[in-house]
């Protein structure tokens, strides 16, 4: 994909569905009773995955123009799958399904793509088996494939390392199917969709600080969901209104909530025209984004912000390039367990675009204001690297070439029209 300077970009734009709320809606839906309606659910590579894996344990999906049709059979209702669970390049289907699967009365394996294959699954193998789960790494390395054989599951309460919506949704679906109340407390508070959406479909979830349990055995009704437009899409358009000269887009019904807004804090951190138009605070809270060209600043990101914007990072770094100061990004190590190492990644791209750039050992240094030119991007496979460096080629002079640009299908396969339609 090659990529040019623009001006001006302009319109209304309705980005795609959240991706962390869709894998739930779907996982969820298969354990309630009832058919679950899930409307602008995000049809990208990730959550169509999620879909594969419930149909291969006997739950019904259907997909039609408008919406996705789950008829789930209930908590106890999946059936051991017809041959391996392929995860794709998803890790949230794989921790996520893995809390499931290990309260289930059937065997089961997990496997995904070369990149999955690299990821750290023993973050969640540790508090799994510490609830009785079997659960093991067929190469004995801490990553997929996994092998997890159903059984009866006991109550916990862990405290997580990291600070993680994998991790603590894993450990509360897991307790779902224990004999007892579980709990998981963070470091940080990480995104809270799990809870939000459990409670929903009537599990009983309860959040105090950087806690959360849940009560076992809970009867999950099927509910209608309608899925707002995801931030972390939302981001890429959020950078290019604000850094792109003479520029005025419109965002509509994307989610803001705290535990995964944190961009919108950095940005006005850093100087950023943006105002929340129609705003609703029900459920998942939404609003519309409008953005306006603006001269940005150098800002320090770290501590309890991180959670809340650890996928947007990538597009922060190029905004910080782009911005007159320094910018530092501290407490980020789970930076370089993504789908790739995007501390060095993105300072080996920033490097050829001229910037002043160094990595650390748990995020980056960014000295900005520099004029910086297209170059030739590897975007190792990362939909997030290449969305962030398409954003940098439509300001940078020059000529920006992004290889292997099409992974940008895991999370947002619309995004080089919608952003070639910004401009025009």
């Amino acid at each position: 994909m090659k990529i040019k300077k623009q001006t001006g970009l302009r319109g209304t734009l309705t980005v795609p569905g959240d991706k962390s709320i869709s894998h739930r809606a779907v996982m969820f839906g298969a354990l309630a009773k009832g058919t679950t309606r899930i409307t602008h659910f995000l049809e990208g590579a990730d959550c169509l995955s999620t879909i594969s894996c419930f149909r291969k344990m006997g739950i019904e999906i259907e997909r039609n123009q408008d919406q996705i049709l789950v008829h789930g059979k209930g908590l106890h209702g999946l059936q051991a799958p017809s041959g391996t669970l392929d995860v794709g390049n998803s890790g949230t289907t794989t921790r996520l399904i893995s809390g499931i699967l290990a309260g289930q009365n059937f065997s089961s394996e997990i496997d995904g793509d070369a990149s999955i294959r690299t990821r750290p699954m023993k973050r969640i193998m540790a508090p799994l088996a510490s609830m009785g789960a079997d659960i093991i790494s067929r190469n004995n390395n801490g990553c997929a494939p996994l092998i997890i054989t159903g059984k009866p599951l006991h109550a916990v309460h862990y405290d997580s390392p990291v600070a993680s919506a994998q991790v603590k949704s894993c450990v509360l679906l897991a307790g779902m199917y224990a004999d007892g109340i579980t709990s998981v407390t963070e470091p940080f508070l990480s995104r809270n969709h799990t809870e939000i959406m459990l409670n929903y479909f009537g599990a009983k979830v309860s959040s105090t600080g950087t806690s959360a349990a849940i009560y076992p055995e809970p009867v999950l009704e099927a509910r209608d969901i309608v899925v707002p437009g995801d931030i972390s899409s939302a981001a890429y358009f959020i950078a290019a209104g604000l850094l792109t000269p003479d520029s005025e887009i419109l965002l509509k019904n994307v989610g803001i909530n705290p535990t995964r807004a944190g961009i919108l804090k950095v940005c006005r951190s850093m100087g950023a025209d943006i105002t929340l138009l129609n705003k609703n605070p029900e459920g998942e809270p939404t609003a519309d984004l409008l953005i306006r060209t603006s001269s940005l600043k150098g800002t320090v990101i770290q501590g309890a912000d991180i959670p809340t914007l650890i996928d947007e990072i990538p597009m922060i770094a190029v905004m910080a390039a782009f911005a007159q100061g320094t910018t530092i990004i501290r407490d980020a190590q789970e930076l370089k367990v993504k789908e790739s190492d995007r501390i060095a990644v993105m300072v080996d791209n920033l490097k050829r675009m001229g910037a002043d750039i160094e990595g650390t050992d748990d995020g980056m240094i960014i000295h900005g204001g520099r004029p910086l030119h297209g170059a030739a991007i590897d975007s190792h496979l990362d939909h997030r690297v290449a969305m962030s460096f398409a954003v940098a080629g439509t300001i940078c002079e020059g000529e920006m070439e992004i290889q292997d640009a099409q992974c940008v299908d895991i999370s947002y396969p619309e995004f080089y029209k919608d952003l070639y339609l910004c401009g025009n």
